[in-house]
């Protein structure tokens, strides 16, 4: 198993873990993503899983649904994606996507892998989970993130800059220089640490 998909177990387990944690009457709590309930979070990664497939000419099943099943829904998406990891020719698959020709694996690693992290903390801070993030990952995403220039930036943090009704990154959220990097992090992409 390569780095990538060994990556990306890891995050998978834990968000299931975040997923499984939620009571049945916290899935309409508001997370920080402002349209957004716990269920909505949950959502959101199962369909960007979806998106990650397709380029390999793979589709997610409709059921089970988030809506009514978050977890089982959650499950079947990750078993696709490893499925995709797993498989040499498909991870290593060349695709068009809005970051440029990359591979399939690269592409997971790069967007559902990561949004792993980022809505796990989400998911987390919405059902009062816990909400630290693995350092390894805080140091890796914010290397990534802060290292996209600034115009690219721009455009993540512009509503709809990649489509009707998507938004990447919130307007910054000031925190102090000495934060934590966790803080640093969440306050970069918009969220209130």
């Amino acid at each position: 198993m390569g780095e990538i998909a060994e990556r990306y177990r890891r995050r998978a387990e834990v968000f299931e873990q975040k997923v499984a944690g939620v009571r049945p009457e916290q899935w309409a709590n508001r997370s920080p993503c402002e349209k957004w309930s716990a269920r909505d979070v949950v959502d959101h990664v199962v369909v960007m899983h979806g998106v990650m497939l397709r380029p390999v000419g793979r589709a997610l099943d409709s059921e089970p649904s988030v809506q009514d099943d978050p977890l089982a829904a959650f499950r079947a998406a990750r078993t696709a994606v490893e499925a995709v990891l797993d498989d040499p020719a498909l991870a290593a698959q060349e695709c068009e996507t809005p970051a440029g020709r990359m591979t399939a694996a690269d592409q997971i690693d790069q967007v559902v892998s990561d949004d792993l992290v980022l809505h796990g903390w989400d998911l987390a801070r919405a059902t009062g989970q816990d909400e630290t993030m693995d350092p390894v990952d805080v140091e890796r995403l914010w290397a990534s993130n802060s290292a996209i220039p600034p115009e690219v930036i721009e455009q993540y943090r512009t509503p709809g800059a990649f489509g009707p009704g998507i938004e990447v990154f919130g307007p910054e959220i000031a925190v102090p220089e000495d934060a934590p990097l966790q803080d640093r992090l969440l306050g970069y992409i918009g969220r209130q640490p």
